[in-house]
């Protein structure tokens, strides 16, 4: 099956208001008309309606970097799927490395907040990974397919086409370095697997599994071209329009 990749840009805690409508209307322009590849930009919750304004009739979806499990209440800090979606969210990012092991998120965590962002009727971004230690204990397959077996718990068959899983290996987030093609291949093969165990083949062959952790314009057509690559989750890269927008081409 053909799968739609999918380039995602996560800016993280970065930018400034200006900047951030400035990067987002930038991005606009470079990714045009075009519609081979989707494209998302996940800004700071606090410019979300600013960027969302600023891509408005473009190709570009806008996605925000978390969210909670509860519609409203005493949750101080927190940002409900509702509100996301009430300033133009069509993704959300859960289960980003960072906020698993600098915030503590458990697999748990995560996944009621898949569940919640799912039954709200929001795309959700299913990010996995391992870190470099465990990577040299020879655990990714054991850690990778444990946070996709207890993100996805509960997920119906249904609604599956509407999670990307993300595969993030830790030790390359930020660093510089990159898995090898190879390296990436396999882990998102297995990922693949897993899913068809769960779900069957036809979901497994229909699911987008993107690949992050330095990805760059340089080395994007290597690692798109890999057969159960589906695009990417860009950290840095996506802070600079035309380096993003050079991903994005990669995978035309």
């Amino acid at each position: 099956m053909s799968r739609k990749l999918f380039i995602a840009g996560n800016w993280k805690m970065n930018t400034t208001r200006s900047g951030a409508i400035e990067l987002a209307r930038a991005v606009a322009v470079e990714v045009g008309s075009q519609d081979q590849v989707d494209v998302a930009v996940c800004p700071p919750l606090v410019y979300l309606a600013d960027v969302g304004a600023a891509i408005a009739g473009s190709r570009v979806a806008l996605g925000a970097q978390n969210a909670y499990f509860e519609n409203e209440g005493a949750f101080t800090g927190e940002v409900s799927i509702r509100m996301l979606q009430d300033v133009g969210c069509r993704y959300v990012i859960l289960g980003h490395s960072e906020r698993r092991h600098l915030l503590g998120e458990s697999d748990e965590i995560v996944n009621r907040k898949v569940l919640k962002a799912l039954s709200d009727g929001i795309d959700v971004i299913l990010c996995v990974g391992e870190l470099l230690e465990q990577r040299e204990a020879g655990q990714t397959m054991d850690v990778v397919q444990r946070q996709v077996r207890i993100g996805l718990e509960g997920v119906s068959q249904t609604v599956m086409a509407k999670v990307t899983i993300a595969y993030e290996p830790v030790w390359a987030i930020g660093t510089g370095r990159v898995a090898t093609p190879a390296q990436a291949q396999e882990v998102h093969a297995a990922i693949r697997e897993l899913v068809g165990k769960l779900y069957g083949a036809q979901t497994a062959a229909a699911t987008r599994i993107q690949y992050g952790g330095s990805v760059k314009a340089s080395n994007a057509a290597e690692l798109l071209a890999q057969e159960d690559i589906d695009g990417a989750l860009v950290g840095g890269a996506s802070l600079k329009a035309t380096e993003f927008a050079g991903i994005v081409r990669a995978g035309m």
